[in-house]
């Protein structure tokens, strides 16, 4: 089972589409499928049987129809894989924590010969077109020398690797079979917070085991998943539902059941699926091109809260904020600035800057778009065509504050050696910090490059512009290679 910590960073920053955010608590996300790492993939074309009905009793649904109609369609899915040693010692072993009383047995073993351990895993999936073309995670087949799929009656089938996308973790299988049950796509975004969802998947082994709950929550992005716009829910998900079919009461499949966030690696009631339009480009692109192609925005951006969006004189905190340009990026081109908040994408209201980079990314590269952004206390219309994305660019930062007086800073001007090292044309050093600016987060090292997205060059032009200040001063400044807006709430 794959582990990834939850980054606890209240900043974002993308180059669009790319993008880190910050989870709540001290727990873990943890891919649903026992043994496996991350490496999505593709899907394909669905027939269209008609949707199952689910029935009422004594004012509850009885999902039997709609498992009845469409769980022959979830399949068991079995890997092999050879994980590589070290050879100093047994590898961890397939279903052994390091707390489980059995792995003191295999403690202080060499490993066997050869550098390479087999190791087995276990998933689910489902088909979604007559001749065993299958939809499942990434993370349930990545690395697999052989992979194996059981069908509801038994029959078992070795499979192939039709195309992974790891930064979806969508997978596309295929047996050699036809005339095979399939499931039923959801068209269009029409899922709603609140409305009942089925999971059916194979739970440690535990074949077409079926659960039920509800949508929490849309658009979720996690620490991981940064093109995905997840759907939360309260479906019991477990190891081994991963790739598995979530199914709303029309019996469509609107999802794919991938991530659980726990504190004990098992099931506490938030649980995570790729939404099927998702996958769908995904499997289209891949079975197309070979690979998928996402739109760049070239820029970094990070969230507004309430303090930033007074700042920015803004009535709530909402949109994403621009923290750096890329040089000759797309965003460049078009004239967008650092201090901008852009608040549509392509016609797309942004609520949130965690809500930018999947809608970039899902948009074909070379694509004329039109942002609306707030700047300066206006909105403004830009034009672009996006570039494309060839690698994850998301830089995470730290927090910052700035300036003197009710700032609470020491600060001098770069000097031209200084300017020249950090690749910057003004700001000025921060040197020691106190009051507002401490609270804030400044710290000596800090560049301070604008005010409320004025530029300043001299202690003089920080002065001016947050004495014309009135409750709070965006900074955007420099730590490291990073840049942030932070707002300074003023003494």
């Amino acid at each position: 089972m794959s582990i990834r910590s939850v980054i606890q960073n209240p900043l974002l920053a993308a180059a669009l589409g790319a993008a880190a955010v910050a989870a709540p608590g001290a727990a873990y996300f943890y891919s649903t499928a026992p043994h496996a790492e991350q490496t999505p993939a593709v899907i394909a074309a669905n027939a269209t049987p008609a949707p199952a009905a689910v029935t009422v009793r004594n004012g509850l649904p009885d999902f039997s129809s709609l498992v009845r109609a469409y769980g022959p369609a979830v399949v068991n899915i079995s890997v092999k894989a050879n994980v590589k040693t070290s050879g100093a010692q047994f590898p961890s072993l397939p279903g052994l924590g390091p707390d489980d009383p059995f792995s003191q047995f295999f403690r202080g073993f060499p490993a066997p010969r050869g550098g390479t351990v087999p190791v087995r895993g276990e998933g689910s999936g489902f088909i979604i077109s007559p001749d065993g073309t299958i939809l499942t995670n990434a993370h349930v087949v990545a690395d697999a020398t052989n992979v194996t799929v059981k069908l509801t009656d038994r029959r078992e089938f070795e499979a192939k690797v039709l195309g992974v996308d790891d930064k979806t973790d969508v997978a596309v299988i295929k047996i050699n079979a036809k005339d095979l049950p399939v499931v039923h796509f959801s068209k269009g975004d029409n899922v709603q917070v609140g409305e009942w969802v089925v999971a059916i998947g194979a739970p440690f082994g535990f074949d077409n085991s079926v659960t039920a709950g509800i949508v929490s929550a849309k658009g979720r992005t996690l620490p991981d998943g940064s093109y995905v716009p997840f759907l939360q829910t309260d479906v019991a998900i477990n190891p081994g539902n991963s790739g598995g079919p979530l199914f709303n009461l029309d019996g469509d499949v609107i999802g794919i059941n991938s991530q659980i966030y726990s504190r004990s690696g098992g099931y506490e009631g938030v649980s995570f699926a790729i939404p099927i339009d998702v996958a769908l480009d995904v499997s289209r692109q891949l079975q197309a091109n070979g690979k998928v192609s996402r739109g760049k925005l070239g820029v970094g951006i990070q969230e507004l809260d309430q303090k930033l969006a007074d700042s920015f004189g803004l009535d709530t905190p909402r949109g994403a904020l621009v923290s750096s340009v890329e040089d000759e990026g797309p965003a460049a081109k078009a004239g967008l600035e650092a201090g901008d908040v852009i608040l549509e994408f392509d016609g797309r209201p942004i609520g949130a800057a965690s809500e930018l980079p999947a809608a970039v990314a899902q948009t074909a590269p070379g694509k004329n778009v039109q942002l609306k952004v707030w700047r300066k206390n206006a909105e403004k219309e830009f034009k672009l065509k996006l570039g494309e994305l060839d690698e994850q660019q998301a830089v995470t930062a730290d927090a910052g504050q700035p300036d003197a007086g009710r700032l609470g800073l020491a600060v001098r001007p770069l000097t031209s050696d200084e300017r020249r090292q950090v690749g910057v044309n003004g700001g000025l050093l921060i040197e020691e910090v106190q009051g507002a600016a401490e609270d804030a987060g400044l710290r000596p090292g800090d560049i301070v490059l604008s005010a409320n997205g004025h530029e300043v060059d001299s202690v003089q032009d920080l002065r001016k512009l947050v004495a014309g200040a009135k409750d709070h001063v965006a900074l955007l400044v420099q730590r490291e290679d990073a840049r942030i807006f932070v707002p300074v709430e003023l003494g």
